[in-house]
């Protein structure tokens, strides 16, 4: 017998069933199976914003605090201020032992990666995607071209700033390489660019623009405080080093909220730092305001 068939509603309501259960007290209480199940209580909302928290105070968001109080520090303290002081960017050991001093250089470049695992955990269950959520993958030709386009995109100007900021005496003179002139010089710096690249695009674009997407922030507050934060933990540099980074951290940002993919930004920053370390190194002689 079919749904349309004209008994069908007579039998459908000829019979009712009753189901007997115990209730909290223990007496009989009388069920209607028909009846819509009780809403499930959704689990409790994660505290985001606590992790959020965390996350920072034991990554970059203190090395912003630091870099800030390193910019008072030289502009109270120094004759001169900011511009009358050297700052270094990527520096090695320098033991009279050899093997201690890569000892000490390779935990450096893993405690830095630590963060980077934190936050991949996290992501990894919340939200729980592929990818982190953050468009991790094995690295494509086109991620590959998208990030020399950036590395170019953000490089090149980038030179005209620092020489910019140098001649208006507000940023630091950068000895950008302190490593000992070894075999493993370039091997640790290209090790160190890695590490960089790593740490602030998965931590500051990918992690936390994911996090304040999920508390409910506008992209552009967000894309704002991402930006801002890159900003601040290169103020040890001076201002050209915080209004470059800034720069720098919006197009990344605005990137990454569209495409929701962090290797291309990952790559780009390799490259930038690969060329600021070794190109230094070579050219360090040859241009006065590097």
């Amino acid at each position: 017998m079919d749904g349309t068939s004209p008994g069908h509603g007579r039998f459908r309501h000829a019979f009712t069933v009753t189901v007997l259960r115990h209730d909290a007290s223990g007496r009989l209480d009388r069920v209607n199976p028909s009846a819509e199940p009780a809403p499930i209580s959704p689990e409790p909302h994660p505290r985001r914003g606590i992790e959020v928290l965390a996350v920072l105070g034991v990554s970059l968001g203190m090395s912003g605090a630091y870099a800030l109080l390193s910019l008072l520090r030289a502009e109270l303290t120094v004759q001169g201020g900011i511009s009358a002081t050297t700052v270094t960017v990527a520096s090695g050991a320098r033991t009279s032992e050899m093997w201690l001093n890569i000892a000490y250089d390779v935990t450096g470049v893993v405690q830095g990666l630590m963060p980077v695992l934190l936050v991949l955990l996290l992501l990894s269950r919340d939200p729980g995607t592929a990818g982190f959520g953050i468009g991790l993958r094995r690295p494509t030709r086109a991620d590959l071209m998208q990030g020399a386009g950036f590395a170019a995109l953000i490089g090149i100007p980038g030179l005209v700033l620092v020489w910019s900021a140098r001649q208006l005496g507000v940023s630091a003179q950068l000895a950008v390489v302190d490593v000992p002139d070894t075999w493993y010089r370039v091997p640790l710096l290209l090790l160190q660019a890695a590490q960089n690249a790593g740490l602030e695009e998965i931590v500051v674009v990918g992690y936390l623009l994911t996090r304040l997407r999920q508390l409910g922030w506008s992209d552009g507050r967000a894309l704002g405080a991402s930006a801002l934060l890159r900003g601040c933990y290169h103020l040890y540099q001076g201002l050209g080093g915080f209004a470059g980074n800034l720069v720098m951290g919006l197009v990344f940002a605005w990137w990454f909220q569209r495409t929701r993919r962090v290797l291309p930004l990952v790559i780009a920053h390799f490259l930038l730092d690969v060329f600021a370390f070794v190109g230094f190194l070579y050219l360090r002689q040859h241009i006065s305001w590097i």
